[in-house]
C-alpha cells in the first residue's frame, strides 16, 4: 500500500493540486524521532516536507511497529534532549507527561547501583521516561499540526534520483517501491540500522564510506509489570548497572496505568538475559544485589518476555567523504548508532535537528542543496560525544568486538572510574558528571582543574568487597 495522508486526518488519502514545486520540497526518509524532528526543521524552509515511511503508521493511537523493534525495551530521554525537543515543539513534555510518561530527577529518583557502588541523594539530571510507542506517537502528532509536513505511509525507498546532468553531483528525488519517483530539493535519510545510503551513494559512483564499530555484544531482555500497591515506597526506579567482573544487570522504570517496564541485560556470552518468561526472574536473581528481584518477584507480569540483541555501536563516517552530492544528508542512527544502555539516541537525534537547525538558519531553500556536505558535517558532530561515552565504556568488556582501548582511552578509563566513584556521593562531582552523561556539558567539565584536583585527591575505587545492602536514603522495596 502506497497511502499519502493528510496530517489533521491521518488514513485518509488526498490530493493537492496546488502543491508546491519540487524546487520548494524536501523528503525526510523514516518516520522515527530523527525524522520527525528533522521534518519539524525543515519545514521552517520548504513550503513541503514529505515523511516517507516504510510502516504503516498506527493511527488509533501508540503501537508496535516493525520498524521501531527496540521500542518494547527501556527508553531514556535525557535533559538536554527534552530541552531541545520542547524548543522545537512548544509544549511537547506536557503532552509527554499527559500521555503517561515521568519526569525524574536522576539519580535521586531510584535505586541505583553504580559499577563503584550505590548512588546516594546527589544532584544529577532529569529524565524523561515512557514507552517508545508513546514518545514516537505523542511527537508525531504534533510535528503533524504543522500543515507543510505530509507523511506517506507504508512506503519504501529503494534509491536516489541523480540531478539531470546524471553525473550524480546532485540528489533529486528518491525512487520508491511502487509509484512514480518522488522529486525534492533535499533528501534526507533518517531510516535507522536498515538504512542503505551507502548502497546508494555506491550507485551514483561515490565511495563506499569507513565505518567503526564496536560491539559488547550486550543483550536485552524486557517484561513489563504491574506495579504493586506500597505508599511507603521511596523511589520510582531501579538501575543495577553491570561491570566487567559482574556483566549482568538491569533497569525498573514506571510506565503509564501503574505499570512497570524492566529490562534485564547481561554482556558477551552466557550473560544473555532470558527470553523465556519462566527464566526471567531466575536471571534477575543474579544481579549484582537483590534490590530488582525483590521488586519484581511477587509483581503480577503483564507481557512476556521480548529479547533484542541488535546493540552495537556503528558509524558510518559520512562526514569524512571527499565526494558528496548536493541535495542529501544522512541523519540519526542511519549515520550513527550507540550501544542503547547509555541512552543517548533520542537525545542525539534531537541534538541532530538542533545542529541542522543552527546549520540552515541563514539560508534559503535554494541554497540548502548546496550546503550538504557542510550540514552532514554539523550534524554528525553532535553524536561525538555518545560515540565516545559509549565505546569507551564498551571497551572495558572482555571480548568486544572492534579495536582496543589504545593508551590514552585506558588512562581515561581509570580516571572515569575514579570520577564515578565520586559521584556517588560528591555533590561537587555528580553535577558535572551528570552535565557531560546527559549531553548537556562538554567532556571537558570533567577535566576542569577543580574536579580533576577534587577526583584524584579524595576517590578511590572501592577495595573491600561489595555489600549489596540497599542505599540508607532509600530502603528496600517497600520499606
Amino acid at each position: 500500500m502506497d497511502n499519502e495522508t493528510d496530517n489533521h486526518s491521518a488514513g485518509s488519502p488526498t490530493s493537492r493540486p496546488d502543491d508546491p514545486a519540487p524546487q520548494n520540497h524536501a523528503v525526510v526518509l523514516g518516520a522515527g524521532l530523527a525524522g520527525l524532528l528533522a521534518a519539524r526543521v525543515l519545514a521552517t524552509k520548504f513550503a513541503r516536507v514529505t515523511l516517507v515511511e516504510r510502516d504503516e503508521l498506527p493511527e488509533a493511537g501508540p503501537a508496535f511497529r516493525p520498524g521501531v523493534p527496540q521500542s518494547r525495551h527501556v527508553h531514556v530521554l535525557w535533559s538536554r534532549g527534552l530541552e531541545l525537543m520542547e524548543q522545537l515543539l512548544p509544549g511537547i513534555t506536557g503532552k509527554l507527561v499527559a500521555a503517561g510518561a515521568a519526569v525524574l530527577e536522576s539519580p535521586r529518583d531510584f535505586l541505583w547501583l553504580s559499577p563503584a557502588g550505590w548512588f546516594g541523594a546527589v544532584p544529577g539530571a532529569e529524565v524523561l521516561l515512557a514507552g517508545r510507542e508513546v514518545i514516537d506517537w505523542t511527537v508525531r502528532q504534533e510535528v503533524l499540526r504543522d500543515g507543510r509536513i505530509r507523511v506517506r505511509a507504508g512506503s519504501a525507498a529503494t534509491g536516489l534520483v541523480a540531478g539531470a546532468d546524471g553525473d550524480g553531483g546532485s540528489v533529486t528525488g528518491v525512487r520508491l517501491r511502487e509509484g512514480e519517483p518522488l522529486t525534492a530539493r533535499l533528501v534526507v535519510d533518517a531510516t535507522g540500522r536498515t538504512s542503505k545510503a551507502s548502497d546508494w551513494l555506491a550507485a551514483l559512483g561515490y565511495e563506499v564510506p569507513e565505518a567503526s564499530r564496536c560491539d559488547s555484544r550486550l543483550a536485552y531482555s524486557s517484561r513489563s509489570f504491574a506495579a504493586p500497591k506500597d505508599p511507603g515506597r521511596r523511589w520510582r526506579g531501579v538501575y543495577v548497572q553491570g561491570r566487567p567482573d559482574s556483566p549482568r544487570g538491569g533497569v525498573l522504570v514506571p510506565l503509564d496505568g501503574d505499570r512497570w517496564l524492566v529490562t534485564l541485560l547481561g554482556y558477551g556470552s552466557g550473560h544473555a538475559p532470558p527470553t523465556k518468561d519462566e527464566e526471567f526472574l531466575d536471571f534477575a536473581r543474579t544481579l549484582r544485589s537483590p534490590v530488582l528481584y525483590d521488586a519484581i518477584r511477587d509483581a503480577e507480569p503483564l507481557s512476556p518476555a521480548t529479547g533484542f540483541r541488535a546493540t552495537a555501536n556503528e558509524r558510518h563516517h559520512y562526514e569524512r567523504v571527499e565526494r558528496w552530492p548536493a541535495g542529501f544528508i544522512v541523519l540519526g542512527d542511519a549515520a550513527c548508532r550507540f550501544n542503547p544502555v547509555y541512552g543517548h539516541g533520542m537525545t542525539v537525534a534531537a541534538l541532530a535537528a538542533d545542529a541542522l537547525a543552527a546549520a540552515i538558519r541563514d539560508l534559503g531553500p535554494a541554497e540548502i542543496p548546496g550546503a550538504a556536505r557542510r550540514l552532514q558535517r554539523r550534524t554528525a558532530a553532535a553524536a561525538e560525544v555518545a560515540w565516545q561515552i559509549a565505546t569507551s565504556e564498551d571497551q572495558r568488556y572482555p571480548g568486544t568486538e572492534g579495536p582496543p582501548p589504545d593508551r590514552a582511552t585506558r588512562i581515561l578509563q581509570k580516571y572515569m572510574s575514579r570520577v564515578m566513584a565520586g559521584a556517588t556521593a560528591d555533590p561537587g562531582i555528580s553535577a558535572p558528571f551528570f552535565g557531560v552523561l546527559s549531553l548537556s556539558a562538554p567532556p571537558n567539565t570533567l577535566l576542569s582543574p577543580g574536579t580533576v584536583v577534587r577526583v584524584l585527591s579524595k576517590w578511590r575505587l572501592p577495595t573491600a568487597p561489595e555489600t549489596t545492602a540497599y542505599p540508607s536514603h532509600h530502603g528496600p522495596p517497600g520499606a
